[in-house]
């Protein structure tokens, strides 16, 4: 049987060689290229349809202004302006000849080759496409999705080998060669999904700076044991810093990754990396181990002074480690199991690791591992967590409580279009080190009864809430314990009673409207809406000063605390209330895209009665009015944005909490930040707290991006206590980048340790975008330092790369290393 003509398979050679072991670059800025490729757009070919999956299935259409056969095993000639389809292949050319017998082929003049992914132009082509041999002359390539582009003096297959000679990749424009590749030879071998370069040099214009004789590469998308790219900084604490990442593909679904480190004024580390993937789950295992640190012999009064917290029995030198599980586990469509379990070796391992201020103020480690559900009206889970002190200056008394388990179940459900039910469940086990423990049961149904209407709604709301108490010790123990922990007297008789219960309704109404007008503001339509709403809330009083406190803490007053019915967290304390909060919002929504242009809000608790349930050594909330919440924020145009909350207590006659942003954005990606804050003492308002402890912070933050020209722009950060008179991060840097190359030189002093010492290192980088980077990552120091440095940060905080260090306390973030 005849074989049928098939397309020349240029883009196997092409595709799978110099781009295939270049970085994807999907994240790179390729803004700053011109609009010009190697091989311009066929006018003759079609627009690609399908992709490499579906061309297999597909017909192949030949077409040309002349066809010629001299006979039946002869060459079938067509000519001038030949052209061949399939799917979203094209192949053109000026004259193609092929034999059905023998199989040979040759292609002549202006060969062109188009797929979904590449385009290409050579001179000729021919092979044996029964002994799948082919050989291509005198090529040109553009890769069409990811930058790409490049050459070869021929090319050469033999089956699943193939050859490259003289072949060179660039991601640059034809017109402005900054950086290429350059091989004498790559050897291509498909089955085993390598390949192998001799004689590779990359130039920066015509200089060669990198020279390397043999190497191996991955041609596919199959993952190979080899070397990642370095890490390499300096700083005044670790001196030269030099990271290897060393990747073992071990499996299918799972690999390693190993991470020796070099730190010159401290040592040797070795991290490692294990990460699995099935059907119904993954995880990954990470740890690191140094057997010996110089650091704390250079520093041992930070270690050993009782002056700057509490010290060790011996410097920690030897052995220093760290180790984080994280994995899930889905049972089925409604549960799952998830673990994620951190230690670390010593109380100052996160400040003598931790190159980041959220890594230095974690003070504990959470582990937990549980068993979770959800469905449409249910979610529920059973759960242990445990915890471990990561900071010197605290002792395990200030630890949170173990919950050894924790069970909890919240359903909620409507019944009618206007009668919704539900209920909040939660059984705990608390133990602890050094404080007495026990058992907690909490309960809470409810029902509402949402009536709604377009420009209002009333949402009366019934609940009732049960909590029962199983203490441990005896009644002198848990008396001489509430005075450790809160001062003061206590007499066991008050604590005759292990077995505690509380009762309560809690009966709320929450009732808005919304007016909105058309109006014209400089020109330009806008909605404006006008919403009032009260939210009026009633709980009876209920003794609880013998209560444990076990989980349960005050939150901070703020916009969202005028809605709720408890001003506590947890379950310990249930406020007693009889009170109204009244609360304006307005808001400017443009008519001609929609965005809100300016947001403003102002509210208030009138107590009605005094609120008597307390922590231990907090005064009670008298009747009168609360502090006023004023949030407002403002976006005039497309680059201005300004913010401001405020809360200021007439008790005082003082602010209680200010925070006031400022950002303006350029036009060439630059951004300014300018922000403050300010928080009052909590304990200093309620009059626990000498008068020169009444400030809890004050900060200011300046960060930029300041773009001088198209390729030069200088960053930095300035990030100041203005109570302590102390800088907490300071950034300086300058980059400079091009079509396809960008370097980048930061400076940075920041909190080293929690006596505010300084450390100071200098990064610098310099990336071949879509081939690779060297030196220190100092794209993910300034991300998580300039909010907005990449606009699709802009309402991230915290930065994604420290929310689970900042969730938690001491959680171990996703990056293989946290502490960095």
């Amino acid at each position: 049987m005849r074989r049928p003509l098939r397309l020349l398979p240029l883009s196997l050679c092409i595709a799978l060689a110099l781009p295939a072991y270049a970085a994807d670059g999907d994240e790179d800025d390729w803004g700053l290229c011109p609009i010009i490729d190697v091989v311009p757009t066929f006018e003759d070919a079609p627009v690609p349809t399908g992709d490499a999956t579906t061309r297999a299935n597909e017909p192949t259409d030949i077409a040309g202004g002349q066809l010629e056969r001299a006979g039946t095993a002869e060459d079938i000639v067509v000519q001038d302006n030949v052209r061949l389809n399939r799917g979203d292949q094209f192949l053109g050319t000026d004259k193609l000849s092929y034999n059905a017998e023998t199989g040979r082929y040759s292609a002549i003049g202006n060969v062109r080759y188009q797929d979904s992914g590449m385009r290409i132009l050579a001179e000729r082509a021919e092979g044996d496409q029964n002994a799948d041999r082919h050989r291509i002359e005198d090529v040109q390539y553009q890769l069409t999705q990811r930058r790409g582009n490049g050459g070869a003096e021929r090319i050469e297959l033999d089956g699943a080998r193939g050859r490259l000679v003289g072949s060179t990749y660039s991601t640059c424009a034809p017109n402005q060669r900054a950086w290429e590749l350059r091989a004498n030879r790559i050897d291509i071998d498909t089955v085993e999904g390598m390949g192998v370069a001799r004689n590779a040099t990359v130039r920066i214009g015509n200089v060669p700076v990198l020279y390397v004789p043999w190497f191996m590469f991955p041609v596919d998308e199959r993952r190979r044991t080899g070397l990642l790219y370095p890490q390499l900084s300096m700083s005044g604490r670790n001196g030269f810093d030099y990271r290897q990442p060393i990747y073992l593909n071990l499996a299918p679904n799972y690999d390693a990754t190993l991470y020796p480190r070099i730190m010159a004024d401290r040592g040797g580390l070795l991290g490692a990396e294990f990460r699995w993937l099935y059907e119904r789950g993954k995880g990954e295992v990470y740890g690191n181990w140094m057997p010996s640190d110089k650091l704390p012999g250079d520093e041992p009064d930070r270690y050993l002074n009782p002056d700057v917290g509490f010290p060790v029995s011996s410097l920690p030198e030897k052995n220093r480690g760290q180790f984080a599980l994280s994995a899930s586990h889905n049972i089925n469509s409604a549960w799952y199991a998830s673990t994620n379990l951190g230690w670390v070796s010593d109380t100052h391992y996160f400040e003598d690791f931790s190159s980041s201020l959220y890594g230095i103020s974690s003070y504990s480690i959470r582990s937990d591992a549980g068993v979770y559900g959800r469905g449409r009206y249910w979610q529920a889970a059973v759960m242990a967590d445990h915890y471990q002190l990561a900071d010197y200056t605290l002792r395990e008394r200030n630890l949170a409580f173990d919950r050894l388990p924790r069970a909890y179940f919240s359903w909620e459900q409507p019944l009618t279009s206007w009668v919704q039910a539900g209920v909040d469940a939660e059984g705990v086990r608390f133990e602890h080190q050094e404080f007495l423990g026990g058992a907690r049961l909490d309960v809470k149904p409810f029902v509402t009864f949402p009536l709604e209407g377009a420009s209002w709604f009333v949402r009366p709301k019934l609940a009732w809430r049960y909590t029962a108490y199983q203490l441990d010790g005896s009644a002198q123990q848990r008396a001489d314990e509430r005075v450790s922990r809160s001062g003061g007297t206590a007499s066991p008789e008050q604590f005759q009673d292990s077995h505690l219960t509380r009762s309560m309704p809690i009966t709320s109404v929450d009732a808005g409207m919304y007016f909105d007008r058309n109006t014209m503001f400089r020109g330009t339509s806008y909605l404006h809406t006008l919403e009032p709403r009260l939210y009026y809330l009633k709980v009876p009083y209920r003794n609880q000063d013998d209560f444990p406190v076990f989980d349960t803490g005050s939150m901070t007053f703020s916009w969202g605390q005028l809605f709720r019915d408890n001003r506590y967290t947890g379950a310990d304390r249930q406020m007693d209330a009889n009170q109204l909060t009244a609360a304006l919002t307005t808001r400017f929504i443009s008519e001609e895209d929609g965005r809100e242009r300016l947001a403003a809000s102002i509210g208030q608790i009138q107590y009605f009665d005094d609120s008597r349930v307390t922590l231990p050594n907090q005064a009670t909330i008298e009747s009168g009015k609360s502090a006023w919440v004023a949030d407002a924020s403002v976006t005039p145009n497309d680059r201005w944005n300004l913010g401001a909350t405020y809360i200021w207590n007439p008790k005082y006659r003082g602010e209680d909490f200010v925070s006031a942003r400022v950002r303006y954005m350029f036009e060439r990606g630059g951004i300014v930040n300018l922000g403050y804050r300010y928080r009052r003492n909590a304990a200093f308002r309620e009059g626990i707290d000498p008068p020169q402890n009444r400030d809890q912070l004050e900060q200011a933050d300046f960060s930029f991006l300041y773009p001088i020209n198209e390729t030069w722009s200088v960053v930095g950060r300035y990030y100041y206590s203005i109570l302590d008179r102390k800088e907490l991060e300071t950034i300086a840097g300058v980059q400079w980048e091009s079509c396809c190359l960008a370097a980048r030189l930061v400076g940075r002093r920041y909190l080293r340790n929690r006596d505010g010492e300084l450390d100071t290192r200098i990064m610098f980088e310099f990336e071949l975008k879509g081939l690779g980077s060297a030196g220190q990552n100092t794209e993910r120091v300034l991300r998580r330092g300039i909010l907005g440095y990449d606009r699709d940060d802009l309402y991230l905080v915290p930065p994604t790369s420290t929310q689970r260090l900042n969730n938690g306390g001491g959680q171990v973030e996703s990056t293989p290393d946290p502490t960095l």
